[in-house]
Protein backbone atom coordinates (compact mmCIF):
# COMPACT_ATOMS: atom_id res chain seq x y z
CA UNK A 1 0.00 0.00 0.00
CA UNK A 2 1.59 3.41 -1.13
CA UNK A 3 1.10 6.47 1.06
CA UNK A 4 1.09 10.13 -0.09
CA UNK A 5 3.91 12.05 1.28
CA UNK A 6 3.51 14.64 3.78
CA UNK A 7 2.68 18.22 2.70
CA UNK A 8 5.36 20.34 4.49
CA UNK A 9 3.96 22.42 6.79
CA UNK A 10 3.69 26.56 5.27
CA UNK A 11 2.72 27.89 9.05
CA UNK A 12 6.17 29.43 11.13
CA UNK A 13 7.28 27.48 13.39
CA UNK A 14 6.12 28.92 16.60
CA UNK A 15 8.39 31.44 18.61
CA UNK A 16 10.63 29.94 21.18
CA UNK A 17 9.55 30.78 24.70
CA UNK A 18 10.96 33.75 26.63
CA UNK A 19 11.10 32.04 29.69
CA UNK A 20 14.58 30.75 30.80
CA UNK A 21 16.03 33.64 28.03
CA UNK A 22 17.42 36.99 28.56
CA UNK A 23 14.83 39.53 26.56
CA UNK A 24 15.15 43.48 25.76
CA UNK A 25 12.17 44.98 26.98
CA UNK A 26 9.66 45.00 24.31
CA UNK A 27 9.37 48.64 22.87
CA UNK A 28 5.97 48.48 22.49
CA UNK A 29 2.79 45.94 23.69
CA UNK A 30 2.64 45.37 19.33
CA UNK A 31 5.78 44.25 18.98
CA UNK A 32 5.74 41.79 22.66
CA UNK A 33 5.68 38.47 22.59
CA UNK A 34 2.94 37.07 24.50
CA UNK A 35 3.83 32.99 25.23
CA UNK A 36 1.13 30.34 26.05
CA UNK A 37 1.84 26.92 27.75
CA UNK A 38 -0.63 23.89 27.99
CA UNK A 39 -2.85 23.48 30.92
CA UNK A 40 -2.03 20.59 32.84
CA UNK A 41 -5.73 20.44 34.07
CA UNK A 42 -7.60 22.10 31.30
CA UNK A 43 -10.25 19.57 32.61
CA UNK A 44 -10.59 21.74 35.50
CA UNK A 45 -12.13 24.91 36.13
CA UNK A 46 -10.20 26.96 38.37
CA UNK A 47 -8.92 30.55 38.22
CA UNK A 48 -5.56 31.97 37.87
CA UNK A 49 -4.86 35.71 39.13
CA UNK A 50 -2.14 38.03 37.96
CA UNK A 51 -1.63 41.34 39.67
CA UNK A 52 0.66 43.77 38.77
CA UNK A 53 0.61 46.83 41.32
CA UNK A 54 3.21 49.26 39.43
CA UNK A 55 1.47 49.28 36.25
CA UNK A 56 2.26 52.25 33.80
CA UNK A 57 1.74 54.01 30.78
CA UNK A 58 1.92 57.00 28.80
CA UNK A 59 -0.87 59.88 28.77
CA UNK A 60 -1.29 60.09 25.09
CA UNK A 61 -1.82 63.89 25.69
CA UNK A 62 0.50 65.14 28.21
CA UNK A 63 3.08 62.27 28.03
CA UNK A 64 2.95 62.30 31.72
CA UNK A 65 2.86 58.58 33.35
CA UNK A 66 0.35 56.99 34.28
CA UNK A 67 -0.06 54.51 37.41
CA UNK A 68 -2.41 51.71 38.18
CA UNK A 69 -3.35 48.22 39.59
CA UNK A 70 -3.73 45.89 36.99
CA UNK A 71 -5.86 42.56 37.81
CA UNK A 72 -6.19 39.30 35.65
CA UNK A 73 -8.53 36.66 36.46
CA UNK A 74 -8.97 34.32 33.93
CA UNK A 75 -10.39 30.18 33.76
CA UNK A 76 -8.41 28.78 31.54
CA UNK A 77 -9.29 26.48 29.04
CA UNK A 78 -6.19 24.86 26.94
CA UNK A 79 -3.65 27.65 27.72
CA UNK A 80 -2.13 29.09 30.23
CA UNK A 81 -0.39 32.75 29.79
CA UNK A 82 3.33 32.68 30.72
CA UNK A 83 3.96 34.70 33.25
CA UNK A 84 7.64 36.20 31.82
CA UNK A 85 5.94 37.08 28.70
CA UNK A 86 2.96 38.52 30.67
CA UNK A 87 5.18 40.83 32.47
CA UNK A 88 7.10 42.19 29.53
CA UNK A 89 4.41 42.49 27.75
CA UNK A 90 2.56 44.57 30.23
CA UNK A 91 5.38 46.60 30.96
CA UNK A 92 5.99 47.38 27.13
CA UNK A 93 2.55 49.97 28.03
CA UNK A 94 5.31 52.21 29.43
CA UNK A 95 6.50 53.25 26.19
CA UNK A 96 3.35 53.90 24.17
CA UNK A 97 0.68 56.54 24.77
CA UNK A 98 -2.68 55.40 25.81
CA UNK A 99 -5.76 56.03 27.95
CA UNK A 100 -6.69 54.15 30.71
CA UNK A 101 -10.10 52.58 29.11
CA UNK A 102 -7.61 51.57 25.63
CA UNK A 103 -4.72 49.84 27.91
CA UNK A 104 -7.11 47.94 29.72
CA UNK A 105 -9.43 46.42 27.27
CA UNK A 106 -6.59 45.76 24.80
CA UNK A 107 -4.86 43.82 27.44
CA UNK A 108 -8.22 41.64 27.77
CA UNK A 109 -8.68 40.94 23.92
CA UNK A 110 -5.22 40.24 23.48
CA UNK A 111 -5.10 37.70 26.53
CA UNK A 112 -8.27 36.21 25.02
CA UNK A 113 -7.21 36.17 21.52
CA UNK A 114 -3.97 34.33 22.82
CA UNK A 115 -5.81 31.83 25.33
CA UNK A 116 -9.33 31.35 24.67
CA UNK A 117 -9.82 30.65 28.09
CA UNK A 118 -13.37 29.82 29.49
CA UNK A 119 -13.62 33.27 31.30
CA UNK A 120 -11.87 36.41 32.12
CA UNK A 121 -12.20 39.46 33.20
CA UNK A 122 -9.39 42.46 33.90
CA UNK A 123 -9.62 45.29 36.49
CA UNK A 124 -7.41 48.43 35.76
CA UNK A 125 -7.90 50.95 39.00
CA UNK A 126 -6.11 54.19 37.71
CA UNK A 127 -4.69 56.32 40.13
CA UNK A 128 -5.96 60.48 39.56
CA UNK A 129 -4.86 62.69 36.81
CA UNK A 130 -6.59 65.44 36.92
CA UNK A 131 -8.31 64.98 39.97
CA UNK A 132 -10.01 61.54 38.99
CA UNK A 133 -9.33 58.51 39.27
CA UNK A 134 -10.69 56.02 36.34
CA UNK A 135 -11.42 52.32 37.03
CA UNK A 136 -11.63 50.27 33.92
CA UNK A 137 -13.16 46.87 33.97
CA UNK A 138 -14.03 44.38 30.69
CA UNK A 139 -14.61 40.98 31.12
CA UNK A 140 -15.52 38.04 28.07
CA UNK A 141 -16.82 34.89 28.12
CA UNK A 142 -19.28 33.41 31.03
CA UNK A 143 -18.07 32.27 34.35
CA UNK A 144 -18.64 28.63 35.46
CA UNK A 145 -21.33 28.39 37.79
CA UNK A 146 -18.75 26.16 39.85
CA UNK A 147 -15.87 28.53 40.11
CA UNK A 148 -15.43 30.50 43.06
CA UNK A 149 -14.00 34.01 42.51
CA UNK A 150 -12.63 36.28 44.88
CA UNK A 151 -13.23 40.17 44.92
CA UNK A 152 -10.38 41.89 43.06
CA UNK A 153 -8.89 43.50 46.56
CA UNK A 154 -8.45 46.84 45.26
CA UNK A 155 -10.15 49.34 47.26
CA UNK A 156 -11.87 52.57 45.52
CA UNK A 157 -9.97 55.42 45.72
CA UNK A 158 -10.14 57.27 48.84
CA UNK A 159 -7.60 60.04 49.13
CA UNK A 160 -5.57 60.41 52.06
CA UNK A 161 -8.34 59.29 53.77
Amino acid sequence: MSRKPRKASTAPAPAPLQLGQHVEMPLSPDRAQLDRVPNPHSDTNYVARFTMPEFTSICPVTGQPDFAILVIDYVPNKWLVESKSLKLYLNSFRNVGSFHEDCTVSIGKRLVKLLAPRWLRIGGYFYPRGGMPIDVFWQAGKLPATVWVPDQGVPPYRGRG
